[in-house]
């Protein structure tokens, strides 16, 4: 990691736990509810979705107070896919991020609850924000919206649990992972070109260079799961190949899975050429999330 990517999260990630605490803190709850709620959101994380919003707003020098709250709420979504996926009924997982999983420490039905509870209180985030135009709140609910449902995230876990019970090609696992995966990180880069209020040209650019690192960051998901450890990952190693799930090492082989995911970092790059301003945040954290070990 870069001094510039170093210092970049340093002075950002702070703020964005700051502002994900505070917003659940002030809610009128249960108290055991905003403890589970917190519990999963204070174990951790790169929070990449955030600073992509806020790198994406840097780019077009704007609202970084606005994009804190946007990053919380995506957030908020990505923390509540973690509690789901975690549960008996799902992955079956006891270990998140190096820590018991929530249905662990609080019981499978406030687990449960408190993933709903993140889900639903992102959107409120966003229609509450001050000092943006409503029009750019609705478009930012309903990209949200689709970034995260059927259409989304929970589609792609759909077709992810569907395909445990079958071998799929290549294009049957990259539209899984497009929209498990890649969904919520599409929405945080177009999230911050919307409150920018970029041009059609400069949205369309990073929207595809989205696409691309999305795919980027589950192959290295999927080679991380066979060389990593469950200390060095925070959660289970090997429970792709336990769950007999296909993976791209398992469909194109490890070194085939490294060759497609430098040929995907490598196409996201070259379309931030095409971007006016400093893009050097956006390629270091897209270098990030090929080269991280977790």
């Amino acid at each position: 990691m870069t001094n510039t990517l170093k210092n970049f999260m340093d002075e950002h990630i702070l703020i964005i736990d700051d502002v994900l605490y505070s917003l659940v803190g002030k809610i009128i709850a249960p108290e055991q509810l905003k403890d589970s709620m917190l519990y999963s959101l204070k174990a951790g994380g790169k929070r990449i979705r955030p600073l992509f919003v806020l790198a994406v707003c840097e780019l077009f020098n704007n609202k970084l107070k606005e994009a804190y709250t946007i990053g919380a709420a995506v957030e908020m979504i990505h923390t509540y896919s973690l509690i789901h996926d975690d549960l008996p009924s799902m992955d079956n997982d006891d270990l998140r991020r190096g820590k018991p999983t929530n249905h662990v420490v609080y019981g499978e039905a406030l687990a449960t609850l408190a993933g709903d509870a993140l889900n639903t209180l992102s959107f409120g985030i966003l229609a509450r924000m001050e000092n943006v135009p409503p029009a750019i709140k609705v478009e930012l609910i309903n990209l949200l919206s689709v970034a995260a449902g059927a259409e989304g995230m929970v589609g792609g876990q759909v077709l992810d649990i569907d395909g445990e019970s079958r071998s799929l090609n290549l294009e049957e696992l990259e539209q899984v992972h497009v929209n498990k995966t890649g969904a919520l990180l599409r929405f945080s880069i177009e999230a911050g070109a919307v409150l920018s209020e970029a041009s059609e040209e400069e949205r369309r650019v990073l929207v595809e260079f989205a696409h691309h690192i999305g795919l980027a960051f589950q192959i290295q998901d999927d080679i991380l799961d066979i060389e990593g450890t469950s200390e060095e990952l925070g959660k289970t190693a090997g429970k792709d190949l336990a769950s007999n799930k296909s993976t791209y090492p398992g469909i194109l082989t490890i070194a085939g899975a490294k060759d497609k995911l430098a040929e995907h970092y490598e196409i996201a790059i070259s379309l931030l050429e095409k971007l006016n301003g400093d893009t050097t945040i956006l390629k270091e954290l897209a270098e990030y999330i090929v080269r991280r070990n977790k």
